[in-house]
């Protein structure tokens, strides 16, 4: 018997971190560096930051029509953060793993939580900062936040790394280059793994 390859469902890769750790920055340069490999959009109420586009950070929407989607049942999972709503769309997540394509979305570790619930093959990956004195110091030179804000990150930062342990890896993103290696190596051994390898094969006979 010799294996026949098959169209093979996609694989969805979690990235959790706090506020200002980079994981949406390396999100993205993994999908133009990797094959086949797609950033969900979440959708979100918080206004735009400058520079942010539709469609390609966030879709951006108001309150009542977010309220509206979540009575319809269109989030797979949905979560309120620092007074703002975020969502993914559970039809376009679908739509991207039935075409094979493999996807990652980065959401806080609420919503992890309830994707690994609802979708226990899905891969966790937490993006560590290297210290709480870095976190910070990223938040300040980033420039978009308050005072306030950036304090109330940083508390939340504190509950959400506790949240780590539940996580499958755990990357530390202290030097970028580095960090986005070791997630192309957790991906590349994921995409290997014995169970998605077979998934996506059939068994042929020799024999004619």
């Amino acid at each position: 018997m010799i294996p026949q390859v098959k169209e093979r469902r996609g694989s969805l890769f979690v990235f959790s971190a706090p506020s200002g750790t980079g994981k949406t920055t390396l999100a993205k340069r993994l999908c133009d560096e990797i094959e086949g490999l797609a950033h969900s959009v979440s959708y979100t109420t918080r206004p735009p930051r400058e520079g942010e586009i539709e469609g390609v950070h966030y879709h951006f929407t108001n309150i009542t029509d977010f309220k509206d989607m979540i009575e319809q049942g269109d989030f797979i999972e949905w979560a309120i953060v620092h007074n703002n709503y975020y969502g993914t769309s559970r039809q376009k997540i679908e739509e991207r793993l039935q075409k094979g394509l493999d996807t990652i979305l980065d959401i806080d570790t609420q919503g992890a939580a309830e994707i690994k619930r609802l979708l226990p093959h899905s891969v966790l990956i937490f993006i560590m900062p290297p210290s709480m004195e870095e976190l910070k110091r990223r938040l300040y030179n980033r420039g978009t936040d308050s005072e306030d804000t950036i304090k109330n990150r940083l508390l939340r930062a504190e509950s959400e790394i506790r949240q780590c342990v539940h996580y499958d890896y755990i990357v530390v993103n202290d030097d970028f280059e580095q960090a986005l290696k070791d997630l192309k190596c957790i991906i590349r051994a994921e995409r290997r793994r014995t169970a998605r390898v077979l998934g996506s094969l059939e068994m042929m006979s020799l024999s004619h």
